[in-house]
């Protein structure tokens, strides 16, 4: 009698254990994972005047980060914003563009410039930017000041941008 209840509590010991830790369970469906959002644009633009050195990067999901020296910011840009922008990349040919523009003359105030698109990276400065790619700063600065409140440090900029509606 002793023996069959010691086998009963072990058993259901046994059995509570299992149950417990999932090996009677159903198995949960496999979790599919989405891939994390790739960058769409990687903006640096540092010194001149004001000793800048900003950042913006801009994800394919529209997701975006300022960092700027007073701190970091979260932003989003819609659809129509990136389709834009993806057309100022294009009317620059950016791909066709050569990787490094420099000044003639250097200048300790000139700002330099790097930006990353579709693998490609292109460095400029002052003095020295491609006509072609001036309308592609001009907006990524836009969205720099515009998504840190308008301020900058170096420039006063009017903008007539078409990234007025950033959410930040």
């Amino acid at each position: 009698m002793i023996i069959r209840n010691r086998l009963t509590v072990l058993v259901v010991c046994i059995v509570l254990m299992a149950v417990s830790c999932g090996c009677l369970s159903v198995k949960a469906p496999p979790v599919t994972l989405q891939a994390p959002p790739a960058i769409f644009v990687d903006y640096h633009r540092t010194g001149g005047p004001g000793n800048l050195n900003d950042r913006l990067v801009i994800f394919d999901n529209g997701a975006g980060v300022i960092s700027r020296k007073s701190g970091t910011r979260e932003i989003t840009l819609n659809q129509t914003e990136l389709v834009r922008l993806t057309g100022l990349f294009n009317l620059a040919q950016f791909t066709m563009l050569e990787n490094n523009y420099t000044a003639v003359r250097s200048n300790a105030n000139y700002i330099l410039y790097s930006i990353s698109y579709q693998g490609k990276t292109v460095n400029t400065e002052d003095s020295a930017i491609p006509p072609a790619l001036q309308p592609v700063i001009d907006d990524l600065n836009d969205i720099l000041i515009l998504g840190t409140g308008g301020e900058s440090t170096s420039e006063s900029v009017q903008s007539t941008s078409q990234f007025a509606n950033i959410a930040y």
